[in-house]
């Protein structure tokens, strides 16, 4: 019972910021969970040196880009989409599924890969390479979690959802683009 009064006064914390600032909180949210995520698949593959420069690119991308991107995509979602209960949630996946997953992912890789130092033409390879073998996954993974985010939780409670699905997207996204890392230098 102790653990959970100052987990309820960080979560008080967490929302109220939430709904004062939502973009600088969820920009910051996303810096913590991109750089944790990043270091948490690091470890998982076992890796005796942590790669830093991956690190700070993770961080640098979710303050930059992973809170105010999305937080703009989705609120310009509930503007524009009818309150027709039971469509809005298939609207909201098909447009986040089909436009808004597809984009942001350019967006991730090709920036991931300038923030650690790449050239624009091996950023722009790098992005060649995995694209297709991201978006797809992100599909086949992602999809029915974010179908039950917005279908299933309230409205209130669904950053925090997208954040935790965001740092196991995370884990995956960092180790692909390891693995891939790994087969160039090997060649």
């Amino acid at each position: 019972m102790a653990l959970s009064k100052p987990v309820y006064n960080f979560l008080g914390f967490y929302f109220q910021q939430l709904y004062e600032h939502p973009v600088r909180t969820k920009s910051v949210t996303s810096c913590l969970i991109a750089t944790l995520g990043n270091l948490t698949s690091q470890y998982l593959a076992g890796v005796k040196v942590i790669n830093q420069d991956s690190l700070i690119a993770y961080g640098l991308f979710g303050l930059l880009f992973g809170g105010s991107v999305p937080h703009y995509f989705y609120r310009a979602l509930d503007t524009y989409i009818s309150d027709d209960v039971a469509l809005a949630p298939l609207k909201h996946l098909a447009l986040e599924r089909l436009i808004f997953m597809p984009l942001f992912q350019v967006l991730a890789l090709y920036m991931l890969a300038r923030l650690e130092g790449k050239s624009q033409q091996q950023a722009a390879k790098q992005l060649s390479q995995m694209y297709w073998p991201v978006v797809i996954a992100n599909w086949k993974w992602i999809s029915l979690l974010q179908f039950i985010n917005f279908t299933f939780v309230h409205p209130m409670l669904r950053v925090l959802v997208a954040n935790l699905i965001g740092f196991v997207w995370v884990v995956y996204m960092a180790k692909k683009r390891r693995q891939a890392r790994d087969q160039k230098s090997n060649k």
